[in-house]
């Protein structure tokens, strides 16, 4: 299809007639249309659309009726039926009364194309442009980001399953590339095991029972990709995708023993979560366990604003596979804000974005105030209350020592590795700490001497012993007291927009539906900002009044 623009500037005299006299107060798409005029524009899309071909529905509509259908957790078929009966849908998108709009199949169409390259993005960042030239949205003051999970569109597999169920669909869809390759190769007993959806409760024999199965599915499906390898196969058998997760998931759950038979993996001899497949189906969805929430899918991280004075609206969202941490995404936030020349003035988050190198780095590259918690210190001496913390001690960065509060000089200064992440360790003399009157303040060991493990270079060490100071304090605590709100934008859209749970499978299409839950978020919030909040009149508590009447007796 190919893109013919239109205009919506101008509402049908008509369609504004019977909106208004419908709803005489509007409803948030009436209210947005008319703050913010036509929220998107048909050449704002030409680059998803080809030259030439027969034209296509207008990508302006399918934007904002896709908009509207997260708003109200509408499906497809709903969202495309409301376009033809309900007036607020028609007064936003300016179509005529009589408009028969379209096909909601059109609808999943539209959202494949908004999943290629950055499409999605594009449709925030337009949306984004608009608040600013309505002035509901500027750069500096602000800004708060939180992150949740996301479940996958498929059915949860334990691992037996899990490899039944590839087996099944990887034969599913040799059967249909070529039966008659396929056909020489069927086992009698294969039909009553893979001819319909693997579901396995309670097996017999425990896990032994467990292991026979699972080494019975190895040998069925290694049959088929020494099949698919040999010489004499087709080919473009061996590149379908379902044959390709066959591979990978038997690499996974299965190796070869001395003997040259194949076995199936123990749980504790398995790849790396981020590596393994949860389901054949959405081989971008991976397991983890966060605190006690354990899930397989994906997470979504929000960033709003929070200034006073306008409407909280989230302006970047970010969708990683699960095994993905927080932290990882603070510096792209940074940057993609930076670029789109939103970047805050604070960027309030919780421990999980914040560490001393990230604070520096916010601060020099973007001029952001990162606030946030920084991991306290976890030794025993600052738990205990009455011990030598490191904060205890004295750092002469200058001359590379560090002095004790009991006077003592450090002997050692040099590099140390741990986890993967750079530190200088500074060692104490064996004598002086041995001969140390206040020594069981200072540490445990009875024959070792004390030794402290310090960031890598100064700012480090004194951002990290700053932070740790500040954030005991109740003004530190005032300022971070607005991060609490983030928890109230993603039980809006939980509850709302069904965020919790996505509604398509794989990474791409996962994040377009974060993207239009993000624009159904901000026109629900624009349109209660625009609404004059009404005062509602409580309900008298008779018992209240007279238990505050005896208090006062």
């Amino acid at each position: 299809m190919s893109l013919r623009p239109r205009s919506f500037q101008r509402i049908p005299v008509r369609t504004v007639r019977t909106a208004w006299a419908a709803c005489p107060k509007g409803t948030p798409a009436m209210l947005v249309r008319d703050r913010l005029d036509v929220l998107f524009e048909d050449a704002e899309f030409a680059e998803l659309y080809p030259c030439d071909g027969r034209p296509g529905f207008s990508p302006v509509q399918l934007a904002l009726v896709s908009v509207l259908q997260f708003a109200e957790n509408l499906s497809d078929r709903a969202a495309a039926d409301a376009v033809r009966t309900r007036i607020d849908f028609t007064y936003a998108l300016g179509l005529e009364l009589e408009d028969p709009g379209f096909d909601y199949s059109v609808l999943s169409e539209f959202r494949a194309r908004l999943a290629e390259g950055d499409a999605a993005d594009r449709l925030l960042r337009v949306m984004l442009k608009r608040l600013v030239e309505a002035g509901l949205l500027k750069s500096g003051g602000r800004q708060r980001t939180d992150a949740t999970h996301v479940m996958a569109a498929v059915r949860t597999l334990s691992r037996l399953e899990l490899a039944g169920e590839t087996l099944r669909a990887a034969l599913e869809e040799l059967a249909g590339a070529d039966g008659d390759w396929l056909l020489p190769l069927i086992e009698p007993e294969w039909d009553k095991r893979y001819g319909r959806k693997i579901e396995i409760g309670k097996v017999p024999g425990g896990k032994a029972g467990v292991t026979a199965l699972a080494e019975t599915f190895g040998r069925d499906g290694q049959k088929i990709l020494t099949a698919a390898w040999a010489p004499q196969a087709p080919p473009r058998l061996r590149v379908l995708p379902q044959v390709e997760i066959l591979r990978q998931v038997w690499v996974h759950h299965y190796y070869w023993d001395t003997h040259g038979c194949l076995r199936w993996r123990d749980g504790h001899a398995l790849p790396p979560a981020h590596l393994r497949f949860d389901s054949p189906y959405d081989t971008d969805a991976h397991y983890c366990v966060k605190r006690d929430t354990a899930w397989s899918g994906y997470r979504v991280h929000l960033t709003e604003t929070c200034d006073t004075g306008r409407p909280e609206v989230v302006i970047h969202v970010a969708t990683t596979t699960a095994p993905v941490q927080d932290g990882e995404l603070t510096e792209q936030i940074h940057d993609d804000l930076a670029d789109a020349r939103l970047a805050p003035a604070e960027h309030v988050v919780d421990a999980a974005y914040i560490t001393p190198a990230w604070i520096e780095r916010a601060r020099r590259v973007h001029g952001i105030t990162l606030l946030g918690p920084v991991v306290p210190d976890h030794s025993h001496q600052a738990k205990s209350g009455g011990g030598f913390d490191k904060s205890a001690f004295t750092v002469d960065w200058d001359n590379q020592q560090a002095t004790c509060p009991q006077g003592a000089v450090s002997r050692e200064w040099g590099p140390l590795r741990i986890s993967g992440h750079n530190y200088i360790q500074v060692k104490f003399a064996k004598a002086d700490c041995l001969a140390c009157p206040v020594r069981p303040q200072c540490t445990t060991s009875a024959t070792r001497p004390r030794a402290l493990a310090l960031l890598p270079t100064r700012e480090l060490h004194e951002i990290q012993t700053r932070n740790r100071l500040d954030q005991q304090t109740q003004d530190w605590q005032r300022r971070y007291a607005i991060r609490a709100g983030t928890e109230a934008t993603l039980s809006q859209n939980i509850r709302t927009c069904g965020l919790r749970g996505t509604r398509y499978r794989g990474l791409a299409r996962t994040h377009v539906q974060h993207i239009l839950t993000a624009l159904a978020c901000n026109l629900t919030r624009v349109a209660d900002w625009i609404t004059e909040p009404t005062t509602t009149r409580r309900r008298s508590r008779r018992f209240h009044a007279l238990c505050t009447a005896a208090a006062q007796a």
